[in-house]
């Protein structure tokens, strides 16, 4: 071969390799763009979620799905510990009666994630119409109402001791110690929230003298900062939560709606500003997951549940909050800016990180929901665009339904995290599928999923391969 022909091939074979790498190399994945059947076999449409527009239906199968699921996971039964058999009997209380605990031991009767997934329950019930929704939290209240005077007694006769854990041997037992010896937001305000919301809505028995000791306990009892912002004394003697936002905000704003007095909604409201001056790093759009009085610049940690409690919590706020409130507009463009911090950090599976920041940490469900719900929410009612956020909220939902399983477990959710001080601990706390902390925040997003579908205001167009929300 000559010098100059040797240079020719050289030349074309650099001309092939450069064509070779300027194709794109085709999407790993499994889902094709069902709207978009003539995609050809170049990789374009093929996508690790179902990119694609969701119907109602499928919507609805998911959360029915997972209605069934919890419905099975939460027993409505008293159980003798000691013997595992069913109690009956409650003329006199057994030093070792407990309700059974549910699937995993996650799904008992008092406890924040229950106060989710009860009041997620009537949500999905008022939007589908399907009464089995609103059964399940008929249910559980009707349960509390039964058996609560019975664990009081047992309370008398075997003294619960405060602090400690409800779960553990002995006297300490007590399944409704929360609501007894009510000693935190953890134990008040989710569950508040949910009775009250049920009682509005004609669902069980009417509890409200448990709701106005639940509700003094709030407004009354719990430890505050000087500013009036909801704290704890734990991790450190004065330590503020991103998750006490959601354990407080949406019970008091409901106290208003239920017996009209706007206190409660402007305590609520007030927590809301004073808290984010600590928690919300503007620069960054995202709430750390708490604060410590005696060490402020304490290094942040984006948990990504954290975010979730705070962003709920201000979507329900708003919901009560009057149009005229003076802070509306505070409290709304703070809304929108963690919107917008968020939505970027979102993954190419659709769903958001345990830590928003670290896209090595795992892809979380129960913080993946709560966002989808909290957007969703905020398009329907008018609060932010369609246009930027509709497509981010679909592709979130659709990632989200690829882990939940043939059972209607929510898969990849972190289980219980306290405020922690290091990357070590988020990075590797474990995740479980008897978590109750992620079932009712998807119940919570698949009903507003359902609403934005269905929302009159606005035409999902199927343009270009993608989706386009656009107000009418």
């Amino acid at each position: 071969m000559t010098a100059c022909a040797e240079k020719f091939r050289c030349s074309l074979c650099l001309l092939l390799a450069g064509t070779a790498l300027a194709v794109p190399a085709p999407a790993q994945g499994t889902y094709r763009n069902r709207d978009n059947p003539n995609l050809g076999d170049t990789g374009d449409g093929i996508y690790p979620i179902p990119y694609q527009l969701p119907t109602v239906t499928d919507v609805t199968t998911i959360i029915d799905r997972i209605r069934a699921y919890v419905d099975e996971a939460s027993p409505t039964r008293v159980i003798d510990t000691a013997t595992g058999k069913e109690i009956t009997d409650f003329t006199q209380p057994v030093a070792t009666a407990a309700a059974a605990p549910g699937a995993g031991g996650e799904f008992g009767p008092w406890s924040y994630p229950m106060g989710v997934i009860c009041a997620a329950m009537l949500r999905a019930a008022a939007v589908t119409g399907d009464p089995r929704y609103a059964e399940f939290t008929r249910r559980h209240v009707q349960f509390i109402g039964d058996r609560l005077p019975y664990f009081r007694r047992q309370a008398e006769l075997f003294p619960v001791e405060r602090g400690g854990d409800s779960r553990g041997p002995g006297p300490r037992r007590n399944s409704f110690k929360g609501a007894i010896l009510t000693e935190s937001l953890d134990d008040s305000g989710a569950m508040g929230a949910a009775l009250v919301k049920a009682r509005l809505a004609g669902v069980g028995p009417d509890l409200r003298p448990l709701i106005d000791r639940l509700a003094d306990f709030v407004a009354h009892q719990q430890f505050r900062l000087p500013d009036g912002a909801w704290a704890r004394h734990r991790p450190q003697p004065v330590s503020l939560w991103a998750d006490d936002y959601y354990m407080s905000v949406p019970f008091m704003a409901q106290m208003t709606r239920l017996t009209g007095d706007p206190r409660y909604v402007n305590d609520a409201a007030r927590h809301v500003l004073v808290a984010s001056e600590r928690l919300f790093n503007r620069r960054m759009q995202l709430f750390v997951h708490g604060w410590n009085a005696n060490q402020p610049y304490n290094p942040p940690f984006y948990w990504g549940r954290a975010n979730g409690w705070v962003m709920m919590a201000i979507v329900e706020l708003l919901d009560v909050l009057p149009a005229d409130h003076p802070d509306r507009p505070k409290i709304l463009d703070l809304l929108q800016l963690h919107m917008q911090g968020v939505a970027p950090l979102q993954s190419p599976d659709g769903l958001w990180h345990n830590l928003l920041d670290k896209a090595d940490s795992y892809e979380e469900t129960s913080c993946t929901a709560m966002f989808i719900y909290s957007m969703a929410h905020a398009i329907n009612e008018g609060w932010i665009s369609p246009v930027s956020y509709g497509s981010v909220v679909q592709a979130a939902w659709n990632g989200l339904s690829t882990k939940v399983n043939a059972r209607g477990q929510v898969l990849d959710t972190c289980v219980g995290t306290t405020f922690a001080a290091d990357n070590v601990y988020y990075y590797h706390r474990p995740t479980s599928p008897d978590s109750s902390l992620g079932v009712g925040s998807a119940l919570l997003a698949g009903s507003e999923m359902i609403r934005l579908l269905q929302n009159p205001r606005i035409e999902i167009r199927k343009q270009w391969r993608t989706y386009h929300y656009i107000p009418k």
